[in-house]
């Protein structure tokens, strides 16, 4: 899977838009090798790795430096760490990094109708704020997430099932990213996961389904590894964590 879709894959979960910087490796303590472990900057503390479809493992972890209720994800596929992004309490947009090429993505201040994931919890959320990269590029996001009213357990947690829409519209006007579909809330993580959608980036709509397999927590094997296992090959696809069915 190309890195464009697998990017696209990372801007629908939990819609946190593309960004990151190449060579923070030292930062989020990776080795250039990617040997298989993970290990967050200091002060912060790691509490939950999802192994998902679509070949990519995220893990999250919080930090003391950062405001109450913030939160990261580091994403990795086989070539290694490729997005990290920053969420605040109500799973807004803060910040992202994105590898290769390097950029950092930040969400401009006094957003037009912030994303609340309270208002979402109520049954639906609009969302329309704007988007500026260090590169100098700036879009603009306008669209809503809606709770289906269907709740999902896999792999023993329970989710809530949302329906999406959103539209990225860059400085000249230009349509770069249109996409529609399902994801997945945690209420009290206060997390969103990705589904199944479909997401125009400009070449028509593509099939999308990032959707978690397997949640794995502190003192379990395959914590903060860095090692995709679903969809990568039939060697990695045949991993699983303890008794899980993968369901």
């Amino acid at each position: 899977m190309s890195k464009t879709i697998l990017t696209a894959i990372q801007t629908q979960v939990s819609h946190r838009l593309a960004g990151l910087v190449i060579g923070c490796g030292a930062l989020f303590g990776v080795s250039p090798a990617f040997a298989g472990a993970f290990t967050p900057p200091a002060g912060c503390t790691g509490w939950l790795t999802v192994q998902a479809r679509a070949c990519r493992v995220s893990n999250y972890y919080k930090c003391s430096q950062d405001a109450p209720g913030d939160q990261w994800r580091a994403d990795f596929d086989q070539e290694g760490l490729f997005f990290a992004s920053r969420i605040d309490a109500e799973a807004q947009w803060v910040e992202s990094l994105e590898f290769n090429p390097s950029v950092r993505q930040t969400l401009d201040p006094g957003a037009e109708d912030p994303a609340s994931f309270t208002e979402l919890l109520n049954g639906v959320d609009t969302f329309a704020f704007n988007l500026s990269r260090d590169d100098g590029g700036s879009s603009k996001v306008r669209g809503f997430d809606r709770l289906s009213g269907r709740t999902v357990q896999i792999d023993g947690v329970s989710l809530l099932e949302t329906s999406f829409e959103y539209t990225e519209i860059d400085a000249s006007g230009t349509v770069t990213n249109r996409s529609h579909g399902n994801e997945y809330i945690h209420p009290e993580w206060r997390l969103f996961f990705a589904g199944p959608s479909q997401t125009d980036l400009g070449t028509g709509d593509l099939p999308i389904d990032g959707s978690p397999v397997e949640f794995i927590f502190p003192g379990e094997p395959g914590f903060f590894s860095t090692r995709p296992v679903f969809e990568c090959d039939a060697v990695l696809s045949s991993y699983s964590k303890g008794n899980s069915d993968g369901n």
